[in-house]
């Protein structure tokens, strides 16, 4: 949940610099926020009048079954990141289901001496995208 405000900025940014919005997608994906943290997300668009629409998901989200058990908030983002992507969403963008997709991995930056020292974690988002 680290990585929502880096999330939220990186995305808003890419679609200023790119003139683009979610609905150009067919698919916009974070890893892992999370359900908690992805249902900020959308709130933090929403509140600026953006809607992310259900072209928008999480791989913490779709890797683990939140109903069953007790997954939480998701695992490690670039465990879930690499799965989802590698797995399948390239296999969707292989058979022409996905042509256009926002990948954006999300992390924190965990250092012990930082937590040590009573300082803040920072949170990263990358943006790829990904057209065939």
């Amino acid at each position: 949940m680290t990585s929502t405000p880096a999330a939220y900025d990186t995305i808003s940014q890419h679609f200023t610099d790119c003139g683009t919005k979610p609905e150009d997608y067919d698919l916009i994906v974070t890893g892992d926020l999370g359900c908690t943290g992805s249902g900020i997300l959308r709130d933090l668009f929403q509140k600026n009048g953006v809607v992310l629409g259900e072209n928008y998901n999480d791989c913490g989200v779709m890797i683990f079954d939140t109903t069953n058990g007790d997954a939480g908030d998701g695992g490690s983002g670039c465990g879930c990141s690499a799965v989802v992507l590698c797995g399948h969403i390239l296999h969707m963008m292989r058979q022409r289901n996905l042509r256009n997709i926002l990948f954006c991995g999300t992390g924190a930056l965990f250092s012990t001496m930082s937590a040590q020292q009573g300082e803040s974690i920072p949170g990263i988002c990358h943006a790829v995208r990904i057209v065939v």
